[in-house]
Order: structure tokens, then C-alpha cells, then sequence
């Protein structure tokens, strides 16, 4: 907030402004290549779902609703919670700094997750001019199990135990 690139709502959250990030010369969207000349606002968000003045916009902090029950902690905003994407650069920035060589995800993270993280880290203001939050991003396709996303939640996954008792051998169940 202090280097005007987010501002406080009228429901309490606290939003990243895209336009502004943008308006100071830095690049939103370089991982999954946005062109924002060919985005039409609402295609995939409704304007009036969110008190923000844009809707590429994201959330820093989220205020809190009655839904979130004990989920909340207390802030210089309000009582609320952080917002998805500023947990992860948090924690990444305190654990390994705020510049490390490379960030690993699943190819559904590229757009808005990392997008945002990157764009709120190097927005902070923590790095040395033309600093660099990630060098090197590297994000996995998913894995198919019986032509579907493998996941826990739909029990489609299995453990090098599972290979094996299907017929496969070490090597191909990844136990070698």
C-alpha cells in the first residue's frame, strides 16, 4: 500500500492493482504470455462480484465474513485473512529470500497464482532494482489415471505398491 500499488476496499480486503503494477513498467502476465489489448473485462468474472476497482485485481487480504467462522486473525485492515497468493510469497520470500533460482508448480498454477505471486513479490519493493522474485519457473502437466486428472480427491492415484501389484517392476513404479 505504501508504494501505491493496492488499496483498501470498502469491504475491508486489500487488493494488488494490476493497473498500477503495469503503470510503473513492470510486466503482469510474462509467464503465461497475457496480451492485454485482447482481454474483454467480465468474460470470466462479473464486475459487481467484488469490491475492487478492477477486475484483474487480487487479494492481498481478504476482510473477514461470517462464513470463515474462527478463520481469521486481526490486522491493520481489519480482522480478515490473507489472500491465496500472498501466503506462498510470504513464505517463500522468508524461508529462501526474497530472489531464489526456481519455483516449481503444476501447470494449473501458471495463471493467476504465480502471475500474482510474482507481480505482489516484486511489487513489495524488497528487491534490488530490476530484481528478479523467481529465475527460473518450471510447472509439470498433470498426470492422467483411467483418462482423468490424477488426483487424492477422486482416489485415482496410485503409490509404487499399487504399480507393482499391477504388474509393473521397480523401475517403471519409480521405486529405482
Amino acid at each position: 500500500m505504501a508504494r501505491g500499488l493496492a488499496y483498501k476496499a470498502p469491504d475491508g480486503s486489500v487488493y494488488f492493482s494490476i493497473e498500477k503494477y503495469r503503470g510503473g513498467g513492470c510486466v503482469y502476465g510474462q509467464l503465461s504470455k497475457l496480451n492485454f489489448d485482447e482481454m474483454r473485462v467480465g468474460e470470466r468474472v462479473k464486475n459487481d462480484e467484488y469490491a475492487k476497482e478492477a477486475v484483474a485485481d487480487f487479494a492481498l487480504w481478504k476482510a473477514r465474513v461470517p462464513e470463515d467462522g474462527a478463520v481469521f486473525w486481526p490486522s491493520p485492515w481489519g480482522e480478515g485473512r490473507p489472500g491465496w497468493h500472498i501466503e506462498c510469497s510470504a513464505m517463500s520470500m522468508k524461508l529462501l529470500g526474497p530472489s531464489f533460482d526456481l519455483h516449481l508448480g503444476g501447470e494449473d498454477l501458471v495463471f493467476p497464482h504465480h502471475e500474482d505471486e510474482i507481480a505482489q513479490s516484486e511489487g513489495a519493493g524488497v528487491l534490488p532494482a530490476g530484481g528478479r522474485f523467481v529465475k527460473h519457473w518450471m510447472h509439470g502437466a498433470f498426470l492422467l489415471a483411467e483418462g482423468r486428472k490424477m488426483s487424492k480427491s477422486l482416489g485415482n492415484f496410485y503409490v509404487p505398491r499399487d504399480l507393482m501389484a499391477k504388474g509393473f517392476n521397480g523401475r517403471e513404479s519409480g521405486i529405482c
